[in-house]
């Protein structure tokens, strides 16, 4: 997610801080990486994680391309003082291969709207920040590339790794009712070190990284054992007929040591289905050569 709070601010103002607090888990039943393997009987009823997995895909590959609604927030809060930035945007995702992504969004931060526009295409994003901005582009296998991208259909790869997770308190849980199916993956307050290798919690850390980063720069020592994982969430919600994706939500927070307290770190995206896209994405003339 790219909004990214001021640090300095927030610690100039702020000489200890504390805060946080971790969710409780809702009741519902894991499924892990044995019972998450699909069904193998033609027409079978899905009953899995793997099951319902199976058909979102199939669902999602049946149009070429989808347009999603995103929302996010990021915020730090130290001592009841909060520094937050929000995000809205527009996604275009095509499904053919091989696959690209259009998005157009901005970015409020201490008053000012930032506009911000992503292409993904043949795994390289190219981002403009600021409606003057230059264009710069990367692989997607950078990080600082990775964390700009939301990408709800590649959620759905992401959540077939989770059912293979076997380790205690992993795998995906399903909650099913007349309003849809939720995939859900959840991970108990716990010391960063004792997760971290949890998918979700790697990728908190991803989105973590830049805001840590800042911090450290600004004093906060912040040793990776004595940060604090108060939850790290994956939700994942399908249409109960179609199997469509309806919506996905990541949240994270992490209680980062400063002082005689604490620095609290959150963040929440939200990408909801808008309908099937049928036109296309191509890079436009200049992008990516400043």
């Amino acid at each position: 997610m790219r909004p990214r709070v001021a640090v300095a601010g927030l610690l100039l103002a702020t000489l200890t801080g504390c805060s946080g607090g971790g969710q409780e888990d809702a009741a519902a039943a894991p499924v892990g990486s044995t019972a998450a393997k699909a069904s193998t009987r033609p027409g079978a009823a899905p009953r899995t994680a793997a099951d319902f997995l199976a058909r979102a895909e199939r669902a999602t590959a049946g149009e070429k391309g989808w347009t999603f609604a995103v929302r996010g927030r990021e915020a730090l809060l130290a001592q009841g003082q909060e520094n937050a930035a929000t995000y809205a945007a527009t996604v275009h995702r095509t499904t053919r291969s091989p696959w690209a992504l259009h998005s157009t969004g901005t970015t409020h931060r201490e008053g000012t709207d930032s506009p911000e526009e992503i292409y993904v295409v043949d795994g390289t994003a190219y981002v403009k920040e600021g409606g003057t901005g230059t264009w710069r582009h990367g692989p997607l296998t950078d990080p600082e590339y990775a964390n700009k991208v939301e990408d709800p259909v590649a959620v759905l790869d992401a959540f077939r790794t989770y059912t293979g997770d076997d380790t205690p308190g992993g795998g995906v849980s399903l909650v099913t009712s007349g309003g849809g199916v939720e995939l859900r993956v959840r991970t108990a307050k716990a010391a960063l070190p004792a997760v971290r290798e949890r998918g979700v919690v790697r990728r908190a850390v991803r989105e973590l990284a830049p805001t840590l980063k800042q911090l450290r720069a600004n004093g906060v020592a912040a040793p990776d054992a004595r940060i604090t994982v108060e939850s790290a969430e994956e939700s994942l919600v399908l249409d109960p007929s179609t199997y469509r994706i309806t919506s996905h939500t990541f949240r994270c927070v992490f209680l980062v040591p400063y002082g005689g307290g604490g620095i609290r770190y959150s963040q929440e995206v939200t990408e909801r289905n808008q309908g099937a896209y049928a036109g296309g994405v191509a890079l436009l003339d200049g992008v990516g050569r400043g």
